[in-house]
């Protein structure tokens, strides 16, 4: 069985034009590799105006021991 866990990082900038993550999403993927979670995926809703993201949700995963 596994287990999941959600990160939500904040884009910031103009959305639709110039975005970037509130924070370093690769060190928030190396953190949670260190405690055994897994990457599932990076997803980014079209939530903000004309379809652009306002925010990234990383994926992880890991089995439930």
């Amino acid at each position: 069985m596994k287990e999941y866990k959600f990160e939500k990082i904040t884009l910031t900038g103009i959305k639709g034009i110039v975005s970037k993550p509130s924070v370093d999403y690769h060190e928030v993927i190396h953190e949670h590799a260190k405690e055994g979670w897994e990457l599932v995926q990076v997803f980014a809703p079209g939530t903000a105006s004309y379809g652009s993201a306002s925010y990234i949700e990383i994926i992880f995963s890991r089995d439930v021991e």
